[in-house]
């Protein structure tokens, strides 16, 4: 692995009985930065994730964080927010931060009351009784309230009030400290995010099209991050990022 990359995929493919949610996956992911996984529903985007924090194993090829292949005991340094999976409805807020203060060593409690707060939650409330959205923001609480070097967030803007996100996006940076830790997020709000983004991994059916910088985007190609997409997706389907990169 380079020293620079944090994450490296060789040659991952995930097949599903009878189908591929990723194939010929094949890049590595820089240190330190903000990383936007971005991409239609169903394009691979919270199976590549998954693969990074070792939940699920690839059917062919190795995914390695730090150097050390992905797999469950990886979760000692990388925290997981996912889009899907549920919290222990009958626990509140606050009983969900102890649990994690007593499962995960890096948890910062005192880091956790204060995104509460800012999250506008009450600790007595009970993660069952909550909105979907926030039950997003209290997954966002316990997901960046470890000090892991490593966070990923599957679509952490799903659920929440457009008119609020603009203020949790800002809130996110003051959390997360880029000189420790790299966050990567999966999101198909690409308008919202791009303020955020260092770079952009763009996906299509469970392949990787390019990674690229976002100020290089900017500064030599004159692109936002949507021109840069649609740009790219409306070439042929062919010459896959991952496969050229084998």
């Amino acid at each position: 692995m380079k020293p620079s990359s944090i994450i490296q995929l060789e040659q991952v493919s995930k097949r599903y009985r009878f189908r591929y949610a990723v194939r010929d996956l094949t890049f590595s992911l820089p240190a330190g930065r903000i990383i936007g996984m971005i991409g239609a529903n169903g394009s691979g985007k919270s199976t590549t994730l998954k693969l990074m924090a070792g939940l699920i194993r690839p059917s062919r090829g190795r995914v390695y964080v730090y150097g050390q292949p992905a797999e469950r005991r990886i979760s000692r340094c990388v925290s997981y927010m996912s889009d899907m999976d549920p919290l222990y409805g009958f626990y509140t807020a606050a009983e969900l931060i102890s649990f994690y203060e007593r499962v995960f060593p890096d948890f910062d409690t005192a880091k956790a009351r204060e995104m509460l707060e800012f999250m506008s939650l009450q600790p007595n409330q009970r993660a069952g009784d909550l909105s979907k959205g926030n039950l997003g923001r209290l997954k966002m609480v316990l997901a960046l309230s470890r000090t892991a070097p490593v966070v990923l967030m599957d679509e952490p803007l799903s659920g929440l009030d457009p008119l609020v996100r603009q203020s949790i996006l800002k809130g996110l940076l003051s959390f997360v400290d880029l000189s420790r830790q790299t966050l990567i997020m999966s999101t198909h709000e690409v308008v919202e995010i791009e303020p955020l983004l260092d770079t952009a991994v763009l996906m299509a059916d469970g392949h990787v099209l390019d990674i690229r910088d976002i100020d290089e985007l900017r500064e030599e190609c004159g692109l936002t991050l949507v021109d840069w997409m649609a740009e790219r997706l409306s070439r042929p389907s062919t010459g896959y990022f991952g496969a050229n990169q084998a």
